[in-house]
């Protein structure tokens, strides 16, 4: 499925690509280390630890689902674990070592802040890291603020001048936590993943939608947006011509 669209996407823009290694917690690791495997990007994501996942009060917001599977998968998220322990994330970081693949470190609660620095410790990650910290999914850190600022203060301990700091709000949390983290310097991640909306009680059409207003409010704080090629030299990435796509 990934080939049918990653050469049309590397043909059109020299966006930096960037596969996912999370997949769904329904997958079995060896099934969602394969697109990173095998297509060798620039960069992946990896979660950074075993987590409760819960979707389930989608259910109370609502009444209309388009397929059948919506609503026994959110209904069962009460019950689900998205599974990655230490032997997980080693065998992705040590199956992917040989591409040079960098990898974006999702972050969910403090903890996988500690992890992140143990893999650190052992080389398996190499410097910069790209902390990914996510806020506002039931399971992991909260989206309050002080939240933001604790996650922001435990990375610089952990890591000094040794990794870019993004973030990732989920659901209506989305513009508030990025416009907060390119305030204390750091950078946004946003799109349909992560929030549906645009703005109160409307959907975003399309993740372009999303993109266009936080670099409007980004632009608007005098701050000035990468390039792609600036966003490989910040992350030292391998460049778009040494994919396997």
């Amino acid at each position: 499925m990934f080939r049918r669209f990653l050469p049309k996407i590397k043909a059109a823009s020299n966006v930096v690509l960037n596969l996912t290694t999370g997949g769904a917690p329904t997958m079995a690791i060896e099934e969602r280390l394969q697109p990173a495997l095998q297509l060798k990007p620039e960069v992946a994501s990896l979660n950074m630890g075993s987590m409760n996942f819960g979707l389930y009060e989608m259910l109370n917001r609502h009444k209309d689902f388009k397929y059948d599977w919506e609503r026994p998968y959110l209904a069962g998220s009460d019950d689900r674990i998205f599974k990655n322990t230490f032997k997980d994330i080693a065998y992705i970081l040590e199956s992917c070592s040989a591409n040079n693949t960098r990898f974006e470190i999702e972050c969910y609660d403090i903890g996988h802040l500690y992890t992140a620095a143990h893999f650190l410790d052992r080389g398996i990650v190499k410097p910069p890291l790209f902390i990914q910290s996510v806020f506002g999914l039931r399971g992991g850190i909260g989206p309050h603020p002080e939240d933001v600022m604790h996650m922001k203060r435990t990375a610089d301990r952990l890591f000094g001048d040794q990794y870019q700091w993004s973030v990732l709000g989920a659901g209506a949390n989305q513009m508030y936590i990025a416009s907060m983290s390119a305030v204390m310097g750091g950078n946004v991640r946003v799109g349909l993943e992560d929030s549906l909306w645009i703005g109160k009680g409307q959907l975003a059409k399309t993740n372009a939608d999303q993109v266009s207003k936080i670099r409007r409010i980004l632009e608007e704080l005098g701050l000035e947006i990468a390039t792609p090629d600036d966003a490989r030299a910040i992350l030292k990435l391998k460049g778009g011509n040494n994919v396997n796509f």
